[in-house]
């Protein structure tokens, strides 16, 4: 029972992000989300720990601390902060030391991916890592970190040295640690998340090079060439930006075919840019709706329900596993949507993704989010191990409550000077 009736789902009443208490359960989804997180996460050599499906660490002894993770986390408790969760300025603070003194290589210049309690561990130097220490940084800088600055500056100098090809207006991948190398893959993904980073640092800084770069990689990502497949993202390409249809490489990260829950994301993200960008870029907004379209007619299970992880070129599930953070990009992307488009579509699929997660992905018995579901829907742990991280989650439960005129954190930072006024 996967397909609601269009007759018993229309949105003729207020939306669910109006409704007080749909708005209630958001809070609290998201606080429940905090409390199973944050604390257990911290490990006290510094960093977070990654954990396990009970809220344990994994590799408690020695544990690789990705900086993706790190950087995540601090963004997660930025956003903690400025909701006004006590503790969240401790976690921020043990999160951004842990970058600059760690993952920081001191002699190459550059954030290593990987570090344990002995130092680098894996010293590759990547744009999709580089991507979250500029978000962290940005985010930070929000609410007045000591370090912010000083990473700011660092890292998108970093980015412009060394990643930026002002030529194709993207990111390139990833160097070896001391920058002697440059794998000739190039992928969509480190670019979609640079330009969420981007977006957050000009939003923090006002510096419209980092807008400008944005929208550039939003061009020859999406209206360049995801347009032309039928609004379907492609992720991976040579050093030429040729299309590689057949490649194939880490399943987490670089799965082969496409990836609906990419689509997701640029769908949200487009509108985001379109509105820091003024609302110049018109292209931006039927792309995103077009995007969200084909992500649930092509990669939406119309039998069992959730997200197929990635698609062939023919439109076939090559992974057929459900993972969390699709469900929660959707979710996000169709809250946000629906702020500038009253279709019924949006609004009757963010009730449905929210149905879908309270019902199979939300473990109500221990916390957080089941990150991996079987087709049928029975939970699995083939390419995940545990509840990787508190991000996807936490912004599908907060994006629906705040003003849609940016990121997520520029959102609550004028909710809460609209407050101060009426106040």
């Amino acid at each position: 029972m996967t397909e609601l009736p269009l007759n018993l789902a229309k949105t003729n009443s207020s939306p669910w992000p109006n409704r007080l208490f749909h708005r209630q359960y958001l809070m609290r989804q998201a606080n429940n989300l905090y409390d199973f997180f944050e604390a257990a996460s911290i490990n006290p050599k510094g960093g977070f720990f990654e954990l396990d499906d009970e809220g344990l660490p994994v590799d408690a002894e020695n544990a690789t601390r990705q900086i993706h993770v790190t950087t995540r986390m601090v963004h997660c408790a930025v956003i903690g902060s400025l909701l006004g969760r006590p503790g969240s300025d401790e976690i921020v603070d043990h999160g951004m030391r842990f970058i600059w003194e760690q993952h920081r290589d001191a002699e190459h210049g550059g954030y290593a991916w990987g570090v344990d309690d002995d130092g680098i561990s894996n010293g590759s130097k990547q744009a999709y890592g580089h991507a979250f220490v500029l978000l962290a940084a940005s985010s930070a800088k929000l609410v007045g970190h000591p370090l912010a600055e000083q990473m700011l500056a660092d890292v998108t100098k970093v980015i412009n040295e060394r990643f930026w090809d002002d030529k194709t207006g993207t990111v390139k991948d990833e160097y070896s640690q001391d920058w002697s190398e440059l794998l000739p893959y190039r992928g969509q993904n480190a670019n979609m998340h640079m330009t969420e980073a981007l977006m957050a640092a000009f939003e923090a800084t006002g510096n419209k090079d980092y807008l400008v770069k944005a929208e550039r990689i939003a061009e020859k990502i999406i209206l360049k060439t995801a347009v032309p497949l039928g609004h379907r993202v492609a992720e991976h390409f040579d050093e030429n930006w040729v299309l590689d249809k057949g490649y194939e490489g880490n399943e987490m990260f670089r799965p082969s075919g496409a990836t609906p829950g990419h689509w997701l994301e640029w769908s949200r993200l487009l509108y985001q840019l379109w509105i820091l960008g003024d609302k110049r870029a018109n292209w931006m907004t039927g792309a995103a709706r077009e995007l969200f379209r084909q992500s649930i007619e092509l990669g939406w299970d119309k039998l069992h329900g959730g997200f197929f992880y990635t698609l062939d070129w023919d439109n076939q599930p090559i992974m057929r596993e459900k993972l969390w953070w699709p469900l929660a990009e959707a979710i996000g992307a169709s809250a946000y949507i629906s702020a500038f488009d009253n279709e019924d579509y949006f609004q009757i699929w963010y009730r449905k993704l929210w149905d879908h997660a309270e019902n199979h992905v939300i473990d109500h018995a221990r916390g957080g989010w089941l990150s991996e579901l079987k087709e049928d829907l029975t939970p699995t742990s083939r390419l995940f191990v545990g509840k990787p991280d508190i991000y996807h989650a936490l912004q599908a439960c907060l994006i629906p409550l705040y003003p849609t005129t940016g990121s997520l954190t520029k959102g609550i930072i004028e909710a809460d000077h609209t407050v101060k006024k009426i106040i």
